[in-house]
């Protein structure tokens, strides 16, 4: 039976998508980014996206659930960004998210956030925001997991907060989520995306009619300084660095030789690399990402895709923690853990 949930800082649903895979529905989602709507839109056909600004919307507006899931936006905790945390107003966003929970009393919650949220000059905020969490009347767990050891080809290191009701008398068990047997390789992942790749138009604009496969177009330009202080090439055999919300910062593809060291801060691309230098496209990002092929993105500007892409919650992952969820919940008998045929579907898409 399929569990009604709602989705606050949807982005364009990758975490929204896992939790459809594991068996719960979603009626009502909210994100303010209008470069996301036609994207989120165009593939949640049964989930209604408020536009509004989270701190206009009354809880009252928000349907009854028994689950929220979100990540309110993560630029003021990230160790690249400003780092200025709860004192930011995109940090205070947190406090919107309590506030729903609060008035709305779901059975769980989870929220998800960039590893930076647990460097030490951000301790005092963690307190107070697992404070808050509790004195909503919740049950918090949380952990930093990396996303390449839940089938996501991808180092990827995020803080997830999961919270249990009080009158459920538990809490969650970062142990029950399941680990898969290997780590999934940048060969899993694009490898048959090699010989349909396109580059963007002039200025970054979208190529989408030459795409011969949806979204697979890269961004083109130099790199700066700071892109070249680093190795930014992995292998076929490996993970793929983490995929970040920046278009320019994208990791190159496995094509190329790894970039040579120079000096301290440094890197120089190899001038006999067989393969060219390029960015990852959007599509390769968002395979990465562990989105199906059949999840098309809308935009304009190629930094736009980039950005939604690398913001989103890997979908693999997001599974991985759903299905935790909804086994120690809801899964009381043997038909409740039969996939539905909209699951089986996903998982075929996913997999």
């Amino acid at each position: 039976m399929n569990q009604s949930i709602v989705s606050l800082f949807s982005g364009c649903g990758g975490l929204d998508l896992g939790f459809l895979k594991a068996g719960f529905f979603i009626p009502w989602a909210n994100e303010y980014d209008k470069e996301i709507w036609t994207t989120y839109e165009a593939n949640h056909l049964d989930t209604f996206l408020d536009s509004r600004d989270v701190r206009k919307i009354k809880s009252k507006e928000i349907p009854d659930c028994v689950g929220i899931i979100g990540g309110p936006p993560c630029q003021s905790w990230s160790e690249a960004g400003s780092q200025r945390g709860i004192e930011d107003d995109r940090g205070r966003l947190f406090l919107e998210y309590v506030r729903i929970l609060k008035d709305k009393q779901p059975h769980f919650f989870l929220a998800e956030n960039v590893s930076g949220m647990l460097h030490e000059k951000h301790s005092r905020a963690i307190h107070n925001i697992v404070s808050a969490f509790e004195g909503a009347g919740y049950a918090v767990a949380f952990k930093l997991l990396n996303a390449m050891n839940y089938n996501v080809p991808q180092e990827r290191k995020r803080v997830i907060f999961v919270g249990y009701h009080l009158d459920l008398n538990k809490q969650f068990d970062f142990n029950c989520v399941s680990v898969s047997p290997k780590i999934p390789t940048l060969q899993d992942a694009i490898w048959d995306l090699q010989d349909t790749v396109i580059p963007a138009l002039a200025t970054n604009k979208t190529n989408a009619e030459a795409c011969l496969v949806p979204n697979h177009e890269y961004m083109i330009g130099g790199f700066s300084s700071m892109y070249m202080s680093r190795n930014r090439v992995r292998s076929w055999n490996e993970p793929s660095f983490t995929i970040q919300a920046g278009g320019r910062h994208a990791p190159l593809h496995p094509q190329a030789s790894k970039m040579l060291f120079v000096e301290k801060d440094k890197f120089a691309f190899d001038d006999h690399s067989l393969g060219a230098y390029r960015r990852l496209s959007v599509r390769e990002c968002a395979r990465i990402q562990t989105f199906p092929d059949n999840f098309t993105f809308h935009y304009r500007d190629l930094s736009a895709a980039y950005k939604m892409i690398g913001n989103a919650v890997p979908v693999n992952l997001s599974y991985a923690l759903a299905q935790a969820i909804y086994q120690d919940l809801f899964a009381t008998d043997e038909r409740d853990r039969q996939p539905t045929t909209i699951q089986k579907q996903m998982s075929l898409q996913l997999a």
